[in-house]
C-alpha cells in the first residue's frame, strides 16, 4: 500500500479524515508565519486523540535547534521535517527522526541530497518557489524526482499532489510516499473531506473508519 502523508493539520477532525483515508502520518506546520501555522498546545491535545500507529510529523523553517527539540518532546512528535537551510549536521543531530525537504528548481537542486547521505532519515522533495516554502499547489519536473532516487536515500514526493495526479506521479515516480497537503483543502488550513475521500479513491485504499 501506498504510504500518504497529510501535512497542514490544525483540527482533530480533519486529522480523524486524514487517517480514516488511510493516511499513513499526519503533519503539523510549526511555522508561525504559514495560514497552517498549529500552536503545539493545539498539536499535543490532536496528537493524544488519534489512533496509535500513526505517524506524528513536525514541519520547521530555519527554527533554532532548541526550540524544534522542546517541541518535539513536548508534543511527543514521531519525526521532524526540516523544510528550511538547515545543515546536514544539525539534522544529524535530530536523528532518528529527521526528514530534509530540498524545494527542487533544477537538477542541481537534487544534487545537494549528497549531502544529506546518513543525516537524515528520508529526502522530501517540494516544488520551488521563490516566494513560498511550502504549499506552493504547484508540481515540478517528475524526471527530476526519478533522478534522486540514485542517492539511494527514501524518497518522498511533494509539490502540488492531489487526487487529480496522485496517480500519475506514482507511476512516473514510485516514491517511498507521497505528501499532499493544499491541493486537499477548502482553504488553507481546512481539509475537504470530499477530496480526501477522492485521494483515497484514487489510490484504492480501504476506509480505516471501522478499525477505530
Amino acid at each position: 500500500m501506498l504510504r500518504f502523508k497529510i501535512c497542514g493539520i490544525v483540527s482533530l477532525e480533519d486529522a480523524l479524515l486524514a487517517i480514516d483515508a488511510g493516511a499513513y502520518a499526519i503533519g503539523f506546520i510549526f511555522v508561525k508565519k504559514s495560514p497552517r501555522y498549529i500552536h503545539p498546545e493545539s498539536a499535543k491535545k490532536i496528537i493524544c486523540s488519534i489512533p496509535p500507529f500513526v505517524q506524528t510529523v513536525g514541519v520547521f523553517l530555519d527554527e533554532d535547534p532548541t526550540t524544534v527539540k522542546e517541541i518535539c518532546d513536548f508534543c511527543g512528535l514521531d519525526m521532524i521535517q526540516f523544510h528550511g537551510n538547515e545543515s546536514p549536521e544539525i539534522c544529524r543531530s535530530f536523528m532518528p527522526k529527521s526528514i530534509k525537504a530540498i524545494r527542487v528548481k533544477d537538477k542541481q537542486s537534487i544534487e545537494k541530497i549528497a549531502l544529506y547521505k546518513g543525516c537524515v532519515r528520508a529526502i522530501l522533495l517540494d516544488t520551488y518557489k521563490k516566494e513560498k516554502a511550502g504549499g506552493t499547489g504547484e508540481s515540478f519536473d517528475w524526471a527530476l524526482a526519478v533522478e534522486a532516487k540514485k542517492f539511494g536515500l527514501p524518497i518522498i514526493l511533494s509539490g502540488g499532489i492531489g487526487p487529480d495526479n496522485i496517480r500519475d506521479a506514482v507511476s512516473i515516480v514510485k516514491p517511498f510516499a507521497v505528501d499532499v497537503n493544499s491541493k486537499v483543502e477548502i482553504r488553507p488550513g481546512k481539509k475537504s473531506a470530499e477530496l480526501i475521500k477522492k485521494l483515497r479513491d484514487a489510490l484504492n485504499i480501504n476506509d480505516r473508519k471501522k478499525q477505530r
